[in-house]
């Protein structure tokens, strides 16, 4: 057992070294003095000083965020809804209809950014943030569709039926009884889905408009000519703030669950 136990944790620190040790080397790399990427000559600030300054970059990133948030919030409707829908609606087509819900994260990326080119190109519809919001809220829905659908699947219908029986209608009930319980099934699908459209790549090459950057795509162009320091310092900046972001979330969850012990204890 003794060695059983050590093997496992060997292979975990292995595993851990493996996959963190990359993020370590861009954080490290982002202070270096050199704008070479194989060696460390000294430590500096100036790359992060030059992405401070660097327009291109800092609108490629709030083109991302913007088209992200857009795209979440249209996808969370129409796939909370949807979600909704299917778990009340009984018809024999409706394990086809799940199924097909689902297809847009099944198709290779590169396959699907070439069909939104060519039905965009057919409908004559400029390329540019309007197809690019298109484009990531089709591949967005099927996120928050499977995960408020899992959730609906531990919900008591009871609670609902109560509701109704006390003269509430389907509308308040959703709102006041439905919503509040599969809420961090919407937030967590929100969140996922918010993550692949930052990162997307393929898809926004393919409908993007010839002035309009997102981030990702203005940092696989600039692969062409060499990776600076300065994407270095950017992924830092955007590491440091997802782990503010999941510090925050920590400390709130930890909160919560105090709160809920005083309350049982009471």
């Amino acid at each position: 057992m003794r060695k059983k136990h050590k093997l496992s944790g060997i292979y975990l620190a292995v595993l851990l070294l493996i996959m963190y040790l990359p993020i370590v080397m861009v954080v490290i790399f982002s202070f270096n003095e050199s704008k070479l990427t194989a060696s460390f000559t000294g430590f500096s600030l100036k790359w992060y000083e030059t992405l401070w300054h660097d327009r291109d970059i800092k609108e490629a990133l709030f083109n991302s965020i913007l088209l992200g948030v857009i795209s979440c919030a249209i996808s969370a409707v129409i796939g909370t809804l949807g979600a909704v829908g299917m778990a009340r609606a009984d018809y024999k087509t409706k394990g086809m209809m799940e199924y097909l819900s689902t297809v847009p994260i099944m198709i290779p990326e590169i396959i699907l950014g070439m069909v939104f080119l060519a039905f965009f190109s057919l409908l004559n519809l400029p390329f540019g943030m309007t197809t690019l919001v298109i484009a990531h809220t089709t591949f967005c829905i099927p996120y928050i569709f499977m995960m408020v659908k899992a959730r609906l699947v531990g919900i008591d219908r009871s609670l609902e039926e109560a509701a109704r029986d006390l003269g509430a209608s389907q509308i308040r009930t959703f709102f006041d009884i439905t919503l509040p319980l599969i809420m961090p099934a919407v937030l967590s699908g929100s969140l996922l889905a918010f993550a692949m459209s930052f990162d997307d790549v393929v898809i926004s090459i393919f409908v993007n408009g010839p002035r309009l950057n997102t981030l990702p795509v203005k940092v696989y162009t600039q692969l062409k000519t060499g990776v600076t320091p300065e994407i270095n310092a950017l992924c830092t900046i955007i590491l440091a703030a997802i782990v503010l972001v999941l510090g925050i979330s920590a400390l709130l969850q930890k909160r919560q669950e105090r709160r809920r012990g005083e309350l049982s204890e009471r």
